[in-house]
């Protein structure tokens, strides 16, 4: 039998562990892209009697990549701000 172990901490609130024997590897790297794992204190994968700790492979593959923006206008942005902070003053 093989199952994920994921550990979610709440801060104050406390920490879940959320063990469900029908997800799988692949399940529980989607739930940590989309976002529905976060605050992971760690992910163990039980196997039989061995449990492995894979919660740094498991977030490298969940791992978004990055695709740098290919022109920024800068101008255009302050300018947008500029704007934004006229809107909200009093006349």
């Amino acid at each position: 039998m093989q199952y994920f172990v994921v550990m979610i901490d709440y801060g104050r609130r406390g920490r879940e562990a959320v063990v469900d024997p029908e997800i799988t590897r692949r399940e529980v790297i989607s739930r940590v892209a989309s976002g529905e794992y976060q605050n992971i204190s760690f992910i163990q994968e039980v196997v039989e009697n061995s449990v492995e700790d894979v919660t740094e492979a498991i977030l490298a593959e969940a791992a978004l990549p990055r695709i740098p923006p290919d022109e920024v206008d800068l101008q255009a942005i302050r300018l947008d701000h500029a704007r934004d902070l006229r809107k909200h003053e009093r006349t």
